[in-house]
């Protein structure tokens, strides 16, 4: 295996360079914050042999101590909300490119676009891996937080802001705004 050094051009970026060197049926983009089971790729080759009409096997995760559930595959909800997490098993042969210009978002623009081509989902309804919360990738707030009074304290306002700002974006790519 080879160490591969880029510059610093975001994660979409990263993500279509390492697909592009990389080679094998199925590809998997993990992140470095990213700590699974280790019988999760078996689990999801597994599901997608037993599932030759999808093109993508996913799991629920936990984001550091909270637990963020999946669901069965349904193009029309995915469009209400991404449930698909990066780290998910994908046929090579159907992996899209990622949208280098998106800060946000980037694994619900993906899934979206695969949809849109008609490619499908299996769900794997067991947690998996957990996304590490203390360094810098990855940030939540609760869903509390994106309503009034909340989304207006300072310390929240800006951060919700930013969130509706690149959710927008996404809606307006794929045309459901």
């Amino acid at each position: 295996m080879d160490l591969v050094r880029q510059e610093n051009k975001g994660a979409p970026a990263a993500r279509n360079n390492g697909f592009e060197l990389s080679n094998g049926e199925y590809v998997i983009f993990w992140d470095a914050d990213v700590v699974a089971e280790p019988e999760i790729l078996e689990k999801m080759l597994h599901a997608l042999q037993k599932n030759p009409d999808a093109s993508v096997a996913y799991t629920n995760h936990y984001f550091g101590k909270k637990k963020m559930p999946g669901r069965a595959f349904d193009a029309t909800a995915l469009k209400q909300s991404n449930f698909i997490h990066s780290t998910s098993l994908i046929l090579r042969k159907d992996v899209v490119r990622w949208d280098e210009s998106l800060k946000r978002f980037q694994d619900w623009d993906f899934f979206l676009t695969l949809a849109e081509q008609g490619k499908r989902g299996v769900w794997i309804d067991e947690y998996l891996f957990r996304v590490d919360t203390g360094g810098t990738m990855s940030s939540w707030l609760p869903s509390f937080a994106y309503r009034r009074p909340w989304s207006v304290l300072p310390g929240v306002r800006g951060k919700v802001r930013k969130y509706e700002e690149a959710r927008q974006v996404v809606m307006k790519k794929h045309g459901f705004v």
